[in-house]
């Protein structure tokens, strides 16, 4: 029998130091970078980046961090697992995670390389050009997990990102299989469609195998993972196959489909778009919160909106008020 959860959600992924500069579309195409989409770089590269940003602010994020950053602001008991080094900005990122309520056990690795950050290029316009060192994230050993903390947890939610390093990709392998071996749900999002391109094959199987029980994308993911651009198209086609999927269509809002059922919702008002950086993840800390405690889909859509309508209305991708005040005034 599957005993009551320890937390509601327990996430992997890429434990990172978001670094932010506001930007002009002129330097994006001077440094060749490409606007509004996600670049693994290394370390020369690196530095090149944070040398052309001029004056940063320094917060803490990664992709599933960021969601249970949210998710615990709404009062879910969170946990999170993810490599950091033992350096000052692994602190930095330890520090933050824990303070905002999460569970965080993972042991700093010693040596190269030193934690990962990202480099965010933020245009006039909101949108983020986001240049990621990985650093010591991809090196998250299995050995790392907490398998009894991923049995005790409801959900266990990957971060696509992370499935790039051959290190972490084992790691989660090896956690769905404890996920699944103690009745609990997995929960993916597919990140980017850089990372379907190089790993497509092993998401797919990974669906057909019945391993996804909740899966993320946005339409430019939907359309590479499965190969079809019409939205309801390839909504209904991963339908066949994922208990619950749900797409982001930017200022379109959101649909989803979940066991037979058709929900949609609208984008939530933003009366200036500061940073579209965390977007997504806070959409998904929404529905995911909605989603454990039994709320009606079309909640957690709502719910999911309003989560990333905060974010993007302010610089750094982790919200900066009190988000559960937020939700109980506009949905109750």
């Amino acid at each position: 029998m599957t005993t009551e959860p320890r937390y509601d959600v327990i996430a992997i992924g890429n434990a990172i130091v978001d670094v932010l500069a506001h930007s002009t579309d002129a330097v994006i195409e001077d440094l060749g970078l490409t606007r509004g989409g996600m670049t693994l770089v290394d370390t020369a590269r690196a530095a090149e980046l944070f040398e052309a940003m001029g004056p940063t602010a320094q917060v803490s994020g990664g992709s599933a961090a960021n969601t249970l950053a949210g998710m615990a602001a709404l009062g879910a008991r969170c946990a999170f697992i993810g490599q950091v080094a033992d350096d000052p900005l692994g602190e930095v990122f330890a520090h933050d995670i824990r303070a905002a309520g999460i569970a965080f056990a993972t042991e700093p690795r010693a040596g190269d390389p030193p934690t990962g950050r990202c480099m965010i290029f933020v245009t006039p316009d909101g949108q983020r050009t986001m240049n990621t060192f990985l650093g010591s994230s991809q090196f998250l050993p299995a050995a790392a997990l907490d398998v009894d903390d991923i049995a005790a947890s409801a959900v266990l939610y990957l971060e696509g990102y992370l499935w790039d390093p051959e290190e972490p990709r084992a790691a989660m392998r090896r956690a769905i299989e404890a996920a699944r071996g103690a009745g609990r749900k997995v929960a993916f999002t597919l990140s980017d469609p850089f990372v379907i391109s190089r790993h497509g094959d092993d998401f797919r199987e990974l669906i057909a195998r019945g391993q996804i029980d909740i899966l993320f994308a946005n339409e430019a993911e939907l359309a590479a993972l499965t190969g079809i651009e019409d939205c309801e198209e390839g909504l209904a086609k991963l339908a066949q196959d994922v208990p619950v999927v749900i797409v982001t269509r930017g200022e379109h809002g959101a649909v989803a489909i979940a066991g037979g059922e058709r929900a949609q919702a609208p984008a939530e008002p933003v009366e200036r778009v500061v940073d579209t950086t965390g977007a997504g993840d806070l959409f998904a800390a929404g529905f995911l919160f909605g989603h454990v405690r039994g709320r009606p889909l079309a909640e957690c859509l709502r719910t999911g909106a309003i989560c990333a309508s905060e974010v993007i209305s302010h610089f750094g991708a982790r919200p900066e008020i009190d988000l559960a005040a937020l939700i109980a005034e506009r949905v109750g």
